[in-house]
């Protein structure tokens, strides 16, 4: 058991580094072909962040553990609004969002999350929706690329460095996932709970560690639009490419319980994010509420994992 706990450690470690290295070589060619840097953070280093959650989600519909997929997602989508805004807001000592968040990217993310709600209510994805979501998905990066492409920025030449540093990253992101997923199965059959709900609360929070780390460096720069956007498109890519890529690949489980608990918390807490952000500024004492929050995520899902419960 606790080998098992101490290779999962170093599997996630693995996984949440390989990513770092990736989103870093992704963010100079993104620059390199003239795109801005907010949209960079909310496309490029938003779905990079997000590549811990995809790798392991494919991992696990190959490994026996499908339930892993939705539980990712719907834990991550939780993890990001509840702790990563909420601790960004609480060490960026308050969020100042000096840009219409309102206008593209929140109504997505709105879209995205009673979309998932809705498509898992007779507990499966079905190829067509999966591929409604991949579409959607290119919907919002044309729009978003569109919007952001800036003439005026400064184009860095890209050498063979960063090419090979995105692809070992994603090398790695891919071994990392698959021994943090067969870690994961070890340790919840030694407990005696699901995968589900160790994917919705240790792994979700695992992954969610590059989305912690670059919230909060850019929140301390000062740059609170890419803190901002960081969050908002992380948790539209793992709904709308986390959900679909590994459907189209292979049928997922959906647990019941995932309607029970899971997926109206999701929705009610990207409710929540939409509503701190009207007065474009969201405080500290908003984000420790956050942080709140997500202590009754966390002790709601163990609660229910428990034996008798």
């Amino acid at each position: 058991m606790f080998l098992s706990i101490i290779l999962f450690i170093v599997s996630l470690a693995v996984l949440v580094f390989a990513s770092d290295w990736f989103i870093g070589a992704a963010e100079k060619i993104g620059l390199g072909l003239g795109i801005s840097p907010f949209v960079i953070g909310v496309t490029i280093v938003a779905f990079g962040t997000s590549l811990p959650e995809l790798a392991t989600s494919i991992s696990g519909i190959y490994n026996g553990a499908s339930d892993v997929v939705i539980g990712n997602v719907v834990g991550s989508n939780i993890t990001n609004i509840l702790l990563v805004l909420g601790m960004t807001a609480v060490v960026g000592k308050g969020i100042d969002l000096n840009f219409n968040v309102m206008q593209n990217d929140m109504p997505m993310l709105f879209a995205s999350a009673f979309i998932l709600y809705f498509m898992i209510q007779d507990l499966s994805v079905t190829n067509v929706e999966a591929i409604i979501l991949l579409m959607m998905l290119v919907v919002f990066l044309i729009n978003s690329v569109k919007s952001g492409t800036d003439d005026d920025v400064e184009k860095e030449r890209v050498g063979l460095k960063t090419w090979g540093m995105l692809i070992l990253g994603g090398v790695l992101v891919y071994v990392g996932a698959e021994f943090t997923l067969v870690y994961i199965k070890e340790i919840a059959s030694m407990i005696g709970i699901s995968t589900y709900v160790v994917s919705v609360t240790v792994v979700a929070l695992g992954t969610s560690l590059p989305e912690v780390v670059v919230s909060i460096a850019a929140a301390r720069r000062g740059q609170h639009a890419i803190a901002v956007g960081n969050v908002l498109g992380s948790n539209i890519f793992n709904t709308f490419a986390v959900i679909s890529i590994p459907t189209l690949l292979k049928s997922i489980e959906i647990p019941a319980k995932t309607l029970e608990f899971g997926a109206p918390m999701m929705v009610a807490v990207t409710i929540l994010f939409g509503m701190v952000c009207i007065s474009k500024k969201i405080t500290r004492w908003e984000g420790m509420t956050l942080l709140i929050f997500y202590v009754f995520f966390i002790y709601q899902c163990v609660s229910q994992a428990l034996p008798g419960q």
